[in-house]
């Protein structure tokens, strides 16, 4: 007789099922302001560490918002469960995300690269304009996305290259759906990671200011191996 292999529960994921069934039967509302990170550690007697994580699945599940600064909520309209054999489809879709940031390393590093030396003082205050939305909207992570896509839209146009930027506006909606999808794989919810997020763009407007070609090749490349990294990690251990 045959059986399929049973694989233990990481301490998160004991955390994560425990939540997600309040939240299901209705013992937590949508709305519902869940306890702070510390008090749900003590509440569990796991560490910090254990509960973000458990956070940031369900926040990939659509079942809760995490506002920064702000706390974690209930997600106001929960997403239907899922039907037994549908997959994980969150990974599935970082599977999808891969691929596009393969194509975006590619693509990229040589529009930043090409901005550097193209770029003009108008197309410099374009890319620093949005580069100060991502700053003002680091509380709001959907503006904060949208600047961030728009970030990299006008370092395209910044290479003044007719077949570059028609092909990086092809991907605009491509990127929206990973920049998406790559933070609902990454914990977003603490303040440190949008803010080293910004950093990273911070430094490739600075190479490309200073017209430092290898710098903002470079410095596109860290950024997308970051994600790249996230995204790996996440598929490594829907693996294990």
């Amino acid at each position: 007789m045959a059986f399929d292999q049973v694989k233990p529960l990481k301490g998160y994921e004991l955390v994560m099922e425990q939540i997600k069934s309040k939240i299901r039967n209705g013992e937590f509302a949508p709305g519902t302001k869940l306890s702070s990170v510390v008090d749900l550690a003590a509440s569990f007697g796991v560490g910090r560490s254990t509960i973000r994580e458990a956070l940031s699945a369900l926040k990939a599940m659509g079942l809760v918002e995490i506002r920064q600064g702000g706390g974690t909520y209930v997600s106001a309209e929960l997403p239907k469960e899922q039907a037994p054999g549908e997959g994980n489809s969150l990974f599935a879709s970082a599977e999808s995300i891969q691929e596009l940031l393969e194509v975006r390393k590619i693509l990229e590093t040589g529009c930043a690269s090409l901005a550097a030396r193209n770029r003009s003082a108008e197309d410099l205050e374009a890319i620093g304009h949005e580069l100060k939305l991502m700053e003002l909207y680091l509380n709001d992570e959907a503006k904060g996305e949208e600047a961030d896509v728009r970030f990299h839209l006008k370092l395209a146009e910044a290479t003044h290259n007719s077949l570059l930027i028609p092909m990086m506006e092809s991907l605009s909606q491509r990127l929206h759906d990973s920049m998406r999808e790559s933070r609902k794989l990454w914990f977003y919810g603490e303040r440190a990671e949008a803010t080293r997020l910004l950093r990273e763009h911070s430094d490739i407007f600075e190479a490309v200011r200073e017209q430092d070609e290898t710098r903002a090749h470079e410095a596109m490349r860290t950024h997308l191996l970051k994600v790249e990294n996230v995204v790996r990690r996440a598929l490594s251990e829907s693996n294990t």
